[in-house]
């Protein structure tokens, strides 16, 4: 069963794209903000298979929290989600880095097919 780290700082957002992964069997875990979500990975040592975090956040921002995790767990991959695009822009800098960049607003749907495809990726 695939760990999901989901970073947001709007709990609605938060809880709705858990309950979304969760519907494939996902374990999930949350972090309200990249600094709570870079702890978390640092105390699980890197322990998830796919690390879903919003761009814009309070505290340490989506960007930021992928650079330091890419870093410190080369291995994990990384799904960046935004309603802005120039956060999207931002973001397209780190091509070799994200798996993908989903923008809000989106489906349950949609956010199930995008980890899909992340974890497929990590299985090659």
């Amino acid at each position: 069963m695939p760990k999901i780290l989901i970073a947001d700082d709007e709990d609605s957002m938060r809880t709705l794209v858990a309950r979304a992964i969760a519907m494939d069997g996902h374990e999930t875990v949350t972090a309200q903000d990249g600094a709570e979500a870079l702890e978390i990975l640092t105390r699980e040592h890197g322990a998830f298979d796919l690390l879903l975090t919003d761009i814009q956040m309070p505290v340490m921002d989506g960007i930021a929290l992928a650079l330091s995790a890419a870093r410190d767990f080369p291995d994990l991959t990384i799904l960046l989600m935004t309603g802005f695009a120039d956060q999207r822009e931002r973001a397209s800098n780190l091509n070799a880095l994200v798996h993908d960049v989903v923008t809000k607003p989106f489906s349950v749907a949609d956010i199930r097919t995008a980890v899909a495809d992340a974890l497929a990726v990590k299985k090659r």
